[in-house]
């Protein structure tokens, strides 16, 4: 039997759909705020389309993106939503915090479609949020699930797009049993491959230096199959295929790096330098191969992608989900990533009016998932965190971390892994 509750309250479904119809028929600007990701623009094309089966006039619903490393909370995001004028403001796939995404003195309302994990939501909001309804639905597919009763033409017109948005999120291996929905018609439609193919595409373009997810979501909303976001033919997908070939080389020069491990073994640092959000990347690829006995994450810090500040991106790595016997696509993480990183930030002991160390370094730290998290900080702080976590300090008895000092000892870099193999 199939949880009322999936993929959130029901009053939580009702209330989201009842904005949507009342931004469309009430004849006003709305502005769509996604995310950068193929989970976040395929969610927000979910509803621009449902706006326009539903009556709204597509020339006065616009989309805001983000700038580089911001997020919907800055002030400078506020102002820019604010010179929009509009009358309804939903924010897709940009995670919850306990404050406004839009300015004090701005009249929008607003609705918050999300699926981060978080219990603190921005207040006067209109929000429906799946992150405490396992197995936790991707925010494309929650849009989706939102707007289909709202429309005939919902179903046929973007069900590929929840799947694709879905596929960002979980991997092509995501099983798609009860609770979610029956997509087979989809995979009769189009290969997952070819989704597949389309959600590396999309998500080239905002991992570059410049940023350019206008040039993704411009894709997006051009197409109406996975296949036409894949045709050569077109200028603006061969935007993306140059991105993503931009972003491949990035990869490969940056995943050649040692890593070091933290006092426990637990974490496995690896330190990056990259005008390019390649750290994810990295994390996912070193996590699939990297091997211990006590290994739980792996954490991939860029120093470049901002001035000043540390982006550092984590990941569960396989050998823990096998310890646990379980699969990366496991509606239960073997490691809460959230909860790790806040473990090893509470071990600071502050001198006496020294604020604790999560409350002085702000609230870009520890989001997003159980299973994928991270954080921005100032690499002041972050070189404070490491000496939290003990990176490379090598405990009694260890053998698979680095010494105190010099070069850590690991050996299997992923030279091994991903260079070219001679054909047999």
């Amino acid at each position: 039997m199939q949880d009322p509750s999936w993929p959130a309250s029901a009053s939580a479904l009702e209330n989201a759909r009842r904005f949507l119809q009342t931004s469309a028929q009430a004849g006003g600007k709305t502005v769509l705020v996604p995310d950068k990701d193929a989970d976040g623009l395929c969610g927000a094309f979910i509803i621009y389309r449902t706006l326009v089966h539903l009556g709204h006039a597509p020339e006065d619903i616009s989309v805001h993106l983000l700038q580089k490393g911001s997020n919907v909370h800055e002030p400078a995001e506020h102002a820019a939503l604010r010179s929009l004028g509009a009358n309804y403001v939903i924010v897709v796939d940009q995670g919850s915090r306990g404050t406004r995404v839009t300015a004090e003195d701005d009249p929008a309302e607003v609705l918050i479609i999300d699926h981060h994990f978080s219990n603190e939501f921005p207040p006067g909001a209109t929000v429906v949020n799946a992150c405490h309804h396992e197995p936790v639905a991707t925010s494309s597919l929650l849009a989706f699930i939102i707007c289909q009763p709202l429309h005939r033409k919902i179903s046929e017109s973007c069900d590929w797009l929840a799947c694709m948005g879905t596929i960002g999120d979980l991997g092509s291996t995501c099983k798609w049993e009860p609770p979610f929905p029956d997509m087979s018609s989809v995979f009769k439609r189009y290969t997952k491959k070819s989704m597949t193919e389309a959600v590396s595409l999309i998500n080239a373009p905002r991992r570059t230096a410049i940023f350019d997810v206008i040039s993704a979501w411009t894709a997006v909303k051009s197409a109406n199959s996975p296949e036409d976001i894949l045709s050569p033919s077109s200028q603006t997908s061969q935007r993306l295929f140059d991105a993503r070939r931009e972003i491949n080389l990035e990869v490969e020069r940056c995943s050649h790096t040692a890593p070091q491990f933290s006092g426990d073994g637990k974490v496995a640092l690896l330190r990056i330098r990259s005008a390019a959000q390649v750290h994810p990347v990295v994390a996912t690829r070193w996590a699939g191969h990297l091997k211990s006995s006590a290994l739980e994450i792996v954490m991939v810090a860029n120093e470049g992608y901002l001035p000043g500040l540390v982006n550092f991106s984590c990941r569960i790595a396989r050998c823990a989900y096998a310890r646990a016997g379980k699969t990366n696509s496991s509606a239960a993480p073997p490691v809460d990533i959230i909860e790790l990183l806040k473990h090893y930030a509470d071990r600071d002991q502050p001198a006496e009016g020294q604020l604790p160390f999560r409350e002085r370094i702000g609230d870009n730290f520890a989001r997003g998932h159980k299973q994928a998290s991270g954080g921005i900080v100032t690499a002041e702080h972050f070189e404070e965190f490491c000496n939290l976590m003990e990176i490379g300090v090598k405990k009694e008895g260890s053998s698979t971390r680095s010494p105190r000092k010099g070069k850590a000892v690991q050996k299997n870099t992923l030279d091994g892994y991903f260079k070219a193999k001679p054909k047999t």
